[in-house]
């Protein structure tokens, strides 16, 4: 079980991750997790797999074969420049008039995952993401590059930017997420 449990977060995570952290969404010990991850390479780099999992100055992550870099690239090239589709649009728009927004904030908004829509949206160099020290962890926002393509010097420009920004239904819909999170993170420090 906490195999497959460090297996899919390392699949859908846009970034890499320690052990430490594993362990800690895992509620395991770190050398559990250490056990698992040489479990998890062993499986994927010794095999022809087109996913490797790498390890770099303590973290780790899934990768692409290189043996496949040829056809990513390809893929990756139709993907930066076709025209966006409809979840992209939906997630760009929410974070146009909702940014700073987190992804646990806009997969409530939704109701689906967004961790690919939101690789897609940071490739195209059309949203950034931050840690917020406040609240430790990653924002999204829109960049200046999505702002100038629209043709507006500000992202307050947007149509209905006052309204739509504070939407009392999106407001309520999300206080009750941050509730919800606050007693999450109380559950796991006591």
């Amino acid at each position: 079980m906490i195999k497959n449990q460090i297996e899919s977060i390392l699949f859908i995570s846009n970034k890499p991750l320690t052990s430490k952290k594993l362990a800690e969404i895992c509620n395991r010990q770190k050398a559990e997790v250490e056990t698992v991850i040489e479990s998890l390479k062993r499986e994927y780099n010794e095999s022809e797999k087109g996913i490797k999992i790498i390890e770099h100055d303590g973290k780790v992550q899934m990768a692409t074969d290189k043996d496949s870099s040829e056809i990513i690239e390809k893929f990756l090239k139709e993907e930066l420049t076709g025209e966006m589709t409809r979840p992209q649009l939906e997630t760009l728009t929410i974070i146009a008039y909702r940014g700073p927004v987190t992804k646990m904030e806009l997969e409530q908004i939704r109701g689906v995952n967004c961790s690919l829509i939101l690789r897609n949206l940071l490739m195209r160099g059309l949203v950034e993401a931050r840690l917020d020290k406040k609240i430790q962890t990653t924002v999204y926002n829109v960049t200046p590059d999505f702002v100038r393509f629209l043709g507006l010097t500000e992202i307050s420009q947007l149509p209905d930017y006052n309204k739509l920004s504070s939407h009392e239904t999106i407001e309520s819909l999300l206080s009750r997420d941050e509730d919800k999170e606050k007693k999450m993170v109380d559950a796991v420090h006591e």
